[in-house]
């Protein structure tokens, strides 16, 4: 330790020792420093909070969401600093009194595209829209003036952009789409031409609509769909053949006091039951049947030689029978024409099957067209909607919360710190160039350093002496190097108090 910190001691003294060539090292530096930051132009910078509102009942109704809303802020945010609206600012602010050219505006716009900030808050309604100036030709109150213009300026393209930016945007969607429609209506009365002219070509070759696939399918399914009716009509028709069958087409006569005799109305009563759909197990049926028989054993039961009159339940269940045959014969000969249709397509499928297939590809080109028109149409529809609310409603509410002012100090360079980072800089500066001369120079401040250098021993060392005019003179020296390392800090200091001032006075 003590060691080192005998070494720590020889440093200081070589540095010491040339304390002039430090300060004026340290001098150089800072008098060269401080005038690099007295060159730096003051940067004057406006700044201005803006809210929007993207809330709108109506346009949620129509489908206008507030994240498309944000979208389209996020849009115009996003373009707020183009090449086309940073041209609008230039020639419309005091920027434009020294341009005289298109490479004056070009240059103009690259500087404020690197001097404006448009920055989202935690809150996306809130924007913060800042722009600096800083141009060394002009003066502090014209940058500061400027910076408040470009923020302004800037505000109200923004108001631009939105109100004009969504009717330019709706009426170039509705262009586009208007030239896709026609485009694909075009495409749609070809593709339905090319159609008629098929089935021109080929009338009565494929019957019915639809492809011949799809035919076919739907003829099978008939053909089920009538199997199964025509099943149950054969039913109904067998069982109107059993009942006519067991139905007397005449009543045998009538009783002697002119109504119907006992057989007469017996069969009449079975007549009936049957007519109503019993079966012979039923015992009513059964009855009837028996008192028939007894009554035909006992010769009739009353005068049976009286005439016969027509059976009007025969009637009835032949009129019935009749319907039942009708349809069966509706459905049979349904199912045979259904039966011959799918016997002539399958066999055109055989025979001719690029017939087939060119009517299902004309067919499946019609309905992508089709498909696609009615969407486009439905799009134009909704995008009119959508313009035209928000037109009339306004996607986007604007209000100024902070509006710009013109700043009255400089937001950079911060010349106080820099002022005193110079000067620090300048005295590390002096003392490491004393530091280095010291290494450089092959001088031995102690005996010791000496023996450790030529590895021989030393036999002693003589103590400097010096006389009372000598002191005097280092004492005169010391004055002059605290003066002058004094007058370093004082110009460092009334440095920063003009600074001070001159933001005072602005």
């Amino acid at each position: 330790m003590a060691g080192l910190y005998d070494e720590l001691l020889l440093l200081l003294h070589g540095v010491w020792s040339r304390r002039w060539v430090a300060l004026g090292v340290a001098w150089g530096v800072c008098m060269s420093g401080w005038l690099g930051v007295a060159l730096i132009p003051n940067s004057y910078q406006s700044k201005a909070r803006v809210y929007v509102n993207t809330q709108s009942l109506l346009e949620d109704k129509v489908g206008i969401t507030q994240v498309q809303s944000q979208q389209d802020l996020d849009r115009v945010r996003s373009t707020l600093a183009s090449t086309e609206n940073l041209e609008k600012v230039v020639r419309n602010t005091d920027l434009s009194q020294s341009v005289s050219g298109p490479r004056d505006i070009a240059a103009k716009i690259t500087k404020l595209r690197e001097n404006i900030t448009v920055m989202a808050q935690a809150d996306p309604s809130m924007i913060d829209i800042t722009a600096a100036s800083a141009d060394s030709s002009l003066s502090d109150g014209a940058n500061a003036r400027i910076s408040q213009q470009i923020v302004q300026k800037l505000i109200d393209i923004f108001q631009e952009e939105n109100l004009s930016g969504d009717r330019n945007e709706t009426k170039q969607s509705l262009a586009f789409l208007d030239q896709q429609i026609a485009a694909r209506g075009k495409q749609l009365e070809a593709a339905d031409q090319r159609r008629v002219e098929f089935a021109q070509r080929y009338v009565g070759l494929l019957p019915g609509a639809g492809s011949i696939s799809q035919r076919m399918d739907a003829a099978r399914q008939e053909i089920n769909t009538i199997d199964s009716q025509l099943v149950q009509a054969q039913s109904a028709l067998s069982a109107m053949n059993g009942q006519l069958a067991g139905t007397p087409q005449s009543l045998p006569g009538v009783g002697p006091s002119g109504g119907p005799s006992a057989l007469s109305q017996a069969q009449s009563n079975l007549a009936g039951m049957r007519a109503r759909g019993w079966t012979a197990n039923h015992p009513d049926v059964i009855a009837a049947q028996r008192e028939v028989e007894a009554l035909r054993k006992a010769g009739g039961g009353a005068n049976a030689g009286g005439g016969s009159t027509p059976n009007p339940a025969y009637l009835s269940i032949r009129s019935m029978q009749a319907e039942r045959a009708a349809t069966v014969q509706a459905l049979g000969t349904r199912k045979a024409q259904l039966q011959a249709d799918l016997n002539t397509m399958m066999a055109k499928q055989v025979n001719e099957p690029g017939v087939a297939s060119e009517q299902e590809k004309l067919d499946r080109d019609y309905e992508v067209l089709k498909t696609q028109y009615d969407k486009l149409l439905a799009d134009r529809e909704e995008i009119r909607l959508r313009g035209e609310v928000k037109t009339e409603t306004g996607s986007v509410q604007f209000r100024v919360i902070n509006p710009p002012s013109v700043p009255t100090a400089p937001a950079a360079p911060n010349r106080p710190l820099l002022l005193l980072g110079v000067l620090i800089l300048g005295i590390g500066a002096g003392v490491g160039v004393a530091f280095a001369m010291g290494q450089l120079k092959g001088t031995f401040p102690t005996a010791a350093r000496l023996e450790r250098a030529i590895g021989l021993p030393v036999a002693g060392s003589i103590s400097q002496t010096i006389s009372a005019a000598q002191v005097a003179i280092d004492k005169q020296r010391m004055k002059w190097f605290a003066g002058a390392s004094g007058g370093l800090a004082a110009v460092c200091l009334l440095l920063i108090v003009v600074e001070f001032v001159q933001r005072g006075m602005a």
